[in-house]
């Protein structure tokens, strides 16, 4: 079982694991053992909430397929165990914020201090740059 939440928690007859080899330098080992782990999680054929369900096929994500599921491949570690344990930790974190919404922002006026250091400024420089030309003789 993966948890995410205090109530929320996803079975694991709905996540499909499967090792596969890695790939990249590893000597020997890489090329006997399955190392790699190959995660598949069917968002719209889970248990999850609707607004949960809604929030994740919303994101733009390449791990996201457009039948909406999500794959995952680990292949950091040397242990199987371990690309398991990341993996799934992967899915957890890809859930948890897509739900997390942003805050709105409000506009904010700038304050009147602000508006006249940003004037007093601006005709300092329009003198300086006034100032400049060619010397006439």
């Amino acid at each position: 079982m993966l948890q995410i939440s205090h109530k929320i928690i996803i079975p694991d007859s709905e996540i499909e694991i499967s090792a596969i080899r890695s790939q990249g330098a590893g000597g020997q080992n890489v090329n006997k053992v399955s190392t790699a782990i190959h995660l598949r999680f069917n968002i719209e054929a889970s248990s999850l909430p609707a607004f949960y369900k809604e929030q994740l096929l919303k994101l733009n994500d390449r791990r996201l397929t457009q039948e909406g599921v999500v794959v995952i491949k680990a292949q950091e570690h040397r242990s199987q165990e371990k690309n398991r344990q990341e993996a799934l930790q992967r899915l957890k974190e890809l859930i948890k914020s897509a739900v997390i919404l942003p805050q709105k922002r409000k506009p904010t006026k700038p304050t009147r201090n602000s508006q006249k250091k940003r004037l007093d400024s601006k005709t300092k420089r329009g003198q300086i740059k006034s100032t400049r030309g060619q010397v006439i003789d």
